[in-house]
């Protein structure tokens, strides 16, 4: 699990109504996970020159066992997800990491089932990152 991912696809399932979203047309999002941290970092690919302009990044600690993996997450762009825990179920089959859970925060009101699909980006490799 230890690595750099880039994210896909994205799907979140929220009272009812399912919206995926293509990571790999106009907006890039890559998890950076060493043996104790995650990170991630999300941006458009316009370089922030129109109106789906974005930037949001978020890291912190995590637990792994089984294969429930669970965020601890410690930083965010977005304050009010600070200081909240995520749990996921991970496979990993051959260079693809899939990670599916409830993301939950009660004072936002947020309440959702959250699927995304990670490819391994190589050691080697940058061009991929944008």
């Amino acid at each position: 699990m230890v690595g750099t991912w880039q994210l896909v696809t994205g799907t979140l399932i929220e009272k009812g109504d399912t919206t995926v979203t293509d990571y790999t047309k106009n907006i890039a999002f890559i998890k950076i996970i060493n043996d104790t941290h995650f990170s991630f970092l999300q941006h458009d690919l316009k370089k922030g020159k129109d109106s789906a302009a974005v930037f949001a990044a978020g890291g912190g600690s995590y637990t792994f066992a089984g294969d429930t993996y669970t965020e601890h997450l410690e930083y965010c762009s977005d304050r009010a997800w600070e200081g909240h825990d995520f749990p996921f179920a991970i496979t990993i089959k051959n260079d693809t990491l899939t990670q599916r859970g409830i993301e939950k925060i009660e004072s936002s009101g947020i309440n959702r089932e959250n699927i995304e699909k990670y490819v391994r980006v190589a050691s080697n490799s940058t061009a991929s990152l944008h």
